[in-house]
């Protein structure tokens, strides 16, 4: 399987090659040249199989120059801490059906493909050779931070600096990232919103001279964010995988379609999804849910993409985002045209908005179905669903629920929805508990105890754990100055 640019149709790398580099030289990301065929013959080989070896071939399928033994090997060590099911179904009621995405070390939906991408990133820099060591550089709006710690930490030959908005990220999600162990990491927060810690560490992966300041003390970008093809991969393997389940529990028959429900900011989560329908997994509709930040609600409807809109802070902080960086995939597939897909980043980048074709419009409304909920309607969801089902959902969670319920209403469609479930609810404890109580201004650890009181639902022991460790990170910057940090920690023999 060959990758170019979303950007630059003409370049073509190796799979290795994507991942090592995360994002294009021209600023594009890095798309499959082609879908693989992976019908129903293939779903029918993943039934009884466990989840990693459903990851491995899933992976196998678009990183043609790794081997199955490389393969199998990178799921088996990426799962090993996670449960024999590392992403279970679980049915919820009148909500439909939940993919339990956070098991893994963070609680988070991250891990899957966290854990994951170290071992690719490896892999790819033993194939290619070169010398250098790899510098991951990750912005988040919560959960990839500590994630992508967690999985890079005391990886040799590596180092990984993480950025995320100082006053936009959950309390728990501050002190998961800022207790991190590991001798090769670091974590700044940044004055601004995730966007604005998105924008400037693109523009540090493209910066020449940044870039010829990291070669000069030995090490070469990487990203493990969504937009690392090698982050993105992982993600479509748990959509196969949950789709074997349903037919393995009973609920369809092998060909039904079904519906997937995704809370999104960045967009990579669902995209994930649909690569993985364009390989063939059937699937009938793609409901995208929203929190208050709802431009993509507004462009999946109308096909008009705009930041002039207001930034909201809320109690789902990791889809707290204005500047989906993985919708250009998308876009770049329904055009077919990196000359087009330019032309459109470039309209955003100078006005800060654009507007796609009727004919790409068209398509998109066909699969996709967008809304959002409020602040007050999604609290209210986290209420609903414990009332109905005794099930503690996150406020991320809830988000897609409520949507799902406004897509049911409004649609009357009866296929069954599966929806991302994407974090531990004790990851945003205070406003789970005040969803469920109207208890306000609990801090973070009397809100876990009250819950557990209240609910009889344990917090995982990661989560548990943090109480008793030191914060390591504490340090805050303008995005002016994170290019200056970077290089600052590539001279740190010690980090």
């Amino acid at each position: 399987m060959r990758f170019f640019s979303t950007r630059n149709a003409g370049l073509d790398v190796t799979g290795a090659q994507a991942i090592s580099k995360g994002i294009s030289d021209d600023g594009g990301l890095f798309v499959p040249a082609s879908f693989p065929e992976a019908g129903l013959g293939f779903i029918s080989s993943l039934l009884p199989l466990p989840y990693e070896k459903r990851a491995a071939r899933t992976l196998g399928l678009f990183l043609t120059d790794y081997s199955a033994e490389e393969l199998e090997g990178y799921a088996r060590a990426a799962y090993s801490s996670f449960p024999e099911n590392a992403a279970p179904v679980v049915k919820v009621g009148s909500f439909g059906y939940f993919l339990e995405l956070w098991r893994g070390p963070t609680c988070a939906f991250k891990d899957m493909a966290l854990q994951m991408l170290p071992h690719l990133l490896t892999g790819a820099n033993a194939k290619l050779g070169g010398g250098l060591g790899t510098m991951i550089l990750t912005a988040t709006s919560g959960d990839t931070g500590k994630a992508a710690l967690e999985g890079f930490k005391d990886v040799p030959g590596t180092k990984i600096m993480v950025f995320y908005p100082a006053d936009g990220v959950s309390a728990m999600q501050k002190l998961q990232m800022g207790t991190q162990e590991g001798g090769n990491v670091c974590v700044y927060g940044v004055e601004g919103n995730f966007d604005d810690c998105q924008t400037a560490v693109k523009r540090i992966f493209t910066d020449p001279g940044v870039k010829a300041g990291l070669a000069a003390r030995g090490w070469a970008f990487s990203s493990a964010n969504s937009i690392n093809f090698g982050r993105l991969a992982p993600q479509i393997a748990y959509y196969f995988s949950a789709y074997c389940d349903l037919v393995n529990s009973g609920v369809i028959a092998l060909g039904d379609r079904i519906n997937i429900n995704v809370p999104t900011g960045n967009f990579g989560n669902i995209l994930a999804a649909y690569y993985a329908f364009r390989c063939g997994l059937p699937v009938n509709r793609f409901i995208c849910s929203s929190n208050s930040n709802d431009v993509l609600t507004e462009f999946l409807k109308t096909g008009h993409y705009s930041l002039h809109r207001p930034f909201y802070t809320t109690v789902s902080p990791s889809m707290d985002i204005l500047v989906s960086s993985n919708l250009e995939r998308l876009i770049f597939d329904l055009c077919g045209s990196d000359k087009e897909v330019k032309r459109l980043y470039g309209m955003l980048a100078s006005a800060g908005e654009f507007d796609v074709s009727d004919e790409v419009l068209g398509k998109i409304t066909q699969l996709f179905w967008a809304d959002q909920l409020s602040e007050d309607e999604t609290k209210k969801t986290i209420a609903d669903i414990f009332a109905e089902n005794a099930y503690l959902a996150d406020t991320h969670t809830a988000v897609a629920a409520g949507v799902y319920k406004k897509y049911a209403a409004a649609t009357g469609d009866a296929t069954p929805c599966v929806t991302a479930s994407t974090a531990n609810p004790y990851k945003f404890p205070a406003a789970v508990l005040e969803a469920i109580t109207g208890e306000k201004d609990c801090g973070e650890w009397e809100a876990i105890d009250r819950l557990e009181s209240l609910t009889g639902t344990p917090a995982p022991a990661p989560i548990k754990a943090l109480r008793e460790k030191e914060v390591r990170f504490t340090g805050t910057l303008k995005d002016s100055g994170m290019a200056d940090a970077v290089l600052a920690f590539a001279s740190d023999r010690a980090g």
